[in-house]
């Protein structure tokens, strides 16, 4: 059983690369942004204290998280693994986790903050099937339209300017600082997450001795 976490400031392309691994190693992805977006667009009351949190470029407070996450992980449909995306964001977080669960590896995605900001900016959501589109490599056929469903794309309450910059200083501040928790375990694995997804993909699985990549498979 492998059980990792992977860290990266928001756009860094934390769920592509943890989707990568889970679909080819039968691993579960635990995405606690995916969460919290689920309950936004059904519209339950943990979505709305949510919502109201992303867009004020804020961070969803400890206890709520940490509920959540152990919630999720609770649920034991992992048996050959899962991949944590999100979480742990700061200190207590990462304390708590360390208690629970015994961590096979840190994969920490380094990308700039001016590489962060032209992603970032270019993502494009469906506020109806939940389809994520990206402006500068995965467009939607029909230009604003969702090509599943036809929607109108919309850009997410957190994908501002002004959120992303709050959400960097947080992360510099309050995340950041955890990778040095984590290295006294010895279990850190820095990873340039500026090339393509594949490319990416092909280095962590090198850093984590894991099986090769296989791209289109």
């Amino acid at each position: 059983m492998r059980k990792y976490v992977i860290m990266g400031v928001q756009g860094s392309g934390k769920g592509t690369q943890s989707e990568l691994l889970c679909t080819e190693l039968d691993m579960v992805h635990i995405s606690v942004g995916d969460m919290f977006r689920w309950h936004v667009q059904n519209h339950t009351k943990l979505g709305a204290q949510v919502r109201r949190v992303m867009a004020a470029g804020e961070l969803v407070g400890d206890d709520l998280v940490q509920a959540t996450v152990r919630e999720r992980l609770d649920q034991h449909d992992w048996n050959y693994g899962f991949v944590v995306d999100g979480f742990p964001r700061n200190r207590r977080q990462a304390e708590f986790f360390m208690e629970k669960y015994d961590i096979d590896g840190v994969i920490h995605l380094e990308i700039p903050d001016e590489e962060v900001r032209r992603r970032v900016l270019s993502r494009r959501l469906c506020p109806n099937c939940g389809m994520d589109y990206n402006l500068i490599a995965d467009r939607p056929r029909e230009r604003g339209r969702c090509d599943i469903c036809g929607h109108e794309l919309v850009t997410r309450p957190d994908d501002t300017p002004e959120a992303l910059n709050a959400r960097l200083r947080d992360y510099h501040e309050k995340t950041r600082p955890l990778l040095e928790l984590f290295r006294r375990k010895e279990i850190v694995h820095d990873v340039d997450a500026t090339p393509s997804p594949d490319q990416v993909q092909s280095a962590i699985r090198d850093v984590l001795g894991l099986p090769p990549h296989k791209p289109g498979e």
